[in-house]
């Protein structure tokens, strides 16, 4: 690794006083959340896994509901976006579990019965001229995909259709979609423009909050997918001389700003190193995926996730932590906007309800254990939500005028609580509250063969009470998380 310049290391302070990186409450902002996706091949045990830190400024609540299939008349029922185009319900949806975060529209998280997982990232765009028809689509995109798609493929397919059809409506976003075979990354731009890549199976991909797809070749449809007219608008626009060489996605179609910004450079360059065998320069030119220096497990993800930089050479934290290193010049993955950071493990070889594993930290994954909520559950502790899956869905854009009231008995609130308390002196806290997380979550990793051995003969035998006693599981080990904040 590199060691810092002055240079460098005065260009952080100049950023750090013009961005605050703790406003980070509106898909405007430059820095909101953090994914990697894991093909199989490069997990230790097969498995596909996509891990995410959801970052919103604020005060804010994580609302779980368990969404079941619904049917719908398709040629009545419409869903009627922010703006003004409707789409047409479709017959019937699949069963999904929502976390919700009100008043946002970039910012809920969505796993379904199918083991289909979606999250997302910002990535601005330099696109000013976008092209929408009756106002584009932006909330409703991933929940028309986890409503719709079996796969991964099916969902960026429906996506792009969606986003041609009427428009994109936001800056820019990628969307990290994974099922138990693939992960693929869907970037999307203001307008009709769109682009995803499939991860290969044995590599590892890592998106801060800009675009990182590089290289496209549309006529590779296994692994490519996009705008037809991606390459010629961007000549047209003056973003791609061919004579310059190879169209570069990344480079063409990204807002320039976030391309250089410190806060996303950083955050790529601290986890690529943690996981590539390749070692990078923080300056350097940072490939789309990699293979990893050894076959990757739970914990290693676990640990990206929770990285403040500390144990890198040139560190950019303060040298002590200035109380906390959730509030430093340069934002962590592991940050002070942290509402919940998850890993979703998905596995072809085990029936959909059991192989698909949603391990979630609840608001700060550095001091909350993960915790495995599984895709087959019928439900989640009522006390996590503040109502129902429909009037939350009819209220979400609702302006939350008294938080306090809005949130009272949320347990949810356990977790905050406990974050802000560790953050109040963290390098005396630290210690005592990691080595109980570490206990309870090594403990859930150690409990999980046996688990889902004995899970999986109850689940051939009868179905339905297999599944009752995996909702029952998961919900145990969420009340046992909430009681160990309390």
């Amino acid at each position: 690794m590199q060691i810092i310049s002055i240079k460098f290391y005065l260009f952080t302070v100049l950023l750090f006083l013009t961005f605050n990186a703790t406003s980070q409450s509106n898909d405007s902002d430059s820095f909101n959340c953090f994914s990697v996706l894991i093909g199989k091949e490069a997990s230790i045990d097969g498995s596909v896994l996509l891990a995410h830190n959801e970052d919103d400024g604020g005060d804010r609540v994580v609302n779980w509901y368990k969404v079941p299939n619904q049917k719908h008349n398709s040629a009545i029922d419409s869903i009627q976006l922010k703006r003004e185009h409707s789409i047409a319900q479709a017959k019937q949806t699949y069963a999904y579990l929502w976390l919700e975060i009100p008043e946002l529209e970039f910012s809920d998280s969505y796993f379904n019965e199918q083991g289909l997982i979606i999250a997302s990232d910002n990535c601005r765009s330099r696109e000013d001229q976008a092209e929408l028809t009756n106002g584009g689509i932006g909330y409703w995109l991933r929940r028309l995909m986890v409503e719709r798609a079996k796969t991964a493929r099916e969902a960026v397919e429906l996506a792009g259709n969606i986003i041609e059809t009427v428009g994109y409506a936001s800056s820019g976003r990628t969307y990290s979609i994974a099922d138990a075979n693939e992960t693929w990354m869907l970037s999307v731009v203001n307008g009709k423009h769109w682009v995803a890549q499939r991860v290969p199976d044995n590599h590892v991909a890592i998106i801060p909050n800009y675009y990182t797809i590089t290289q496209v070749d549309l006529s590779d449809t296994a692994n490519f997918l996009g705008s037809r007219d991606l390459i010629t608008y961007a000549i047209e626009r003056g973003w791609y001389n061919p004579k310059e060489g190879p169209f570069n996605f990344r480079k063409a179609y990204s807002n320039q700003k976030n391309l250089s910004h410190i806060g996303n450079k950083a955050r790529l360059w601290v986890s690529i190193n943690a996981l590539s065998k390749k070692q990078y320069g923080i300056d350097d030119d940072f490939p789309f995926s990699f293979v990893p220096k050894k076959k990757i497990a739970l914990q290693d993800v676990f640990k990206v996730l929770r990285n403040h930089y500390q144990g890198t050479e040139n560190t950019f934290l303060d040298a002590n932590y200035s109380g906390t290193p959730h509030m430093q010049k340069v934002m962590s993955v592991c940050s002070n906007t942290n509402q919940y950071g998850f890993v979703a493990q998905l596995r072809s070889w085990l029936p959909t309800p059991i192989g698909s594993v949603l391990w979630i930290a609840p608001r700060r994954p550095c001091s909350q254990a993960f915790i495995p909520i599984y895709s087959g559950i019928l439900d989640v502790p009522k006390k996590l939500s503040v109502t129902n899956y429909k009037d939350a869905l009819a209220n979400h854009f609702t302006k939350i005028d008294d938080f306090e009231a809005y949130s009272k008995g949320h347990q949810y609130l356990y977790f905050d609580k406990s974050a802000k308390k560790v953050d109040s002196n963290y390098s005396k806290l630290i210690e005592n509250y990691q080595k109980t997380l570490f206990e309870f979550e090594n403990q859930l990793l150690l409990e999980q063969n046996n688990f889902e051995k004995n899970l999986q003969e109850k689940y051939h035998k009868n179905p339905k009470k297999a599944i009752k006693k995996l909702t029952k599981y998961s919900n145990k080990q969420l009340k046992k998380a909430i009681k160990n904040n309390k």
